[in-house]
């Protein structure tokens, strides 16, 4: 017979989507706590690397047009492979929120263009900048697992812009060490690729 005096756990058990949650939210911690400690030369150097490859890439895929990043919180800095595509004749553009729950915008840009901060405070090209849709995209992701599924900031904008029918190639990047274990949600959408700084 229950005791009424002693306490009873009576709430449900943990969904799984939360669990999900807490623990892309602790790898993504330790993720950005590990890109935040890499040294100057060691970061220059994967930098260089993943720029190569994505030059070889897009070389391999005759790549025309391509939405790239502005890199923040230490993401990989690409400006160099940036430049080499201009050079080559490939259209760059940078991603923009438009809204809370809206897919990722994508305006024309060129290395040097003046850029703005936006309401994140992130960098945009000018509001009368031509929208485009590139043909593939350039996508930083804090971490990746296996199948191909990225652990980013959780705001969900690039899901949201890849879960659109006519996607482009998607091609992630990340440093090696972002290779880790976890399960997809309904909402993760798979990248073609992701190219990293291993050897």
């Amino acid at each position: 017979m229950t005791n009424p005096r002693i306490a009873r756990d009576t709430s449900p058990p943990e969904p799984e989507k939360t669990i999900g949650a807490r623990l892309k939210h602790a790898l993504r911690a330790d993720l950005l706590a590990r890109r935040k400690a890499l040294d100057i030369k060691g970061k220059t150097i994967s930098d260089e690397l993943i720029g190569r490859r994505l030059l070889d890439w897009c070389a391999a895929h005759a790549v025309a047009s391509l939405g790239v990043y502005h890199p923040i919180r230490r993401e990989p800095d690409l400006l160099a492979a940036y430049n080499a595509l201009t050079a080559r004749g490939v259209h760059l553009s940078l991603p923009v929120v438009v809204g809370k729950e809206a897919p990722l915008e994508f305006r024309r840009w060129c290395p040097g263009d003046a850029l703005e901060k936006d309401a994140l405070g992130t960098l945009v090209p000018a509001a009368d900048a031509p929208v485009v849709q590139p043909q593939a995209l350039l996508v930083p992701c804090v971490g990746f697992n296996a199948a191909g599924l990225r652990l980013g900031y959780g705001g969900g904008f690039y899901d949201r812009t890849l879960a659109r029918p006519q996607r482009p190639l998607t091609v992630g990047v990340c440093y090696a060490f972002g290779l880790v274990e976890f399960d997809g949600e309904a909402h993760d959408m798979p990248l073609d690729l992701v190219l990293t700084d291993a050897v």
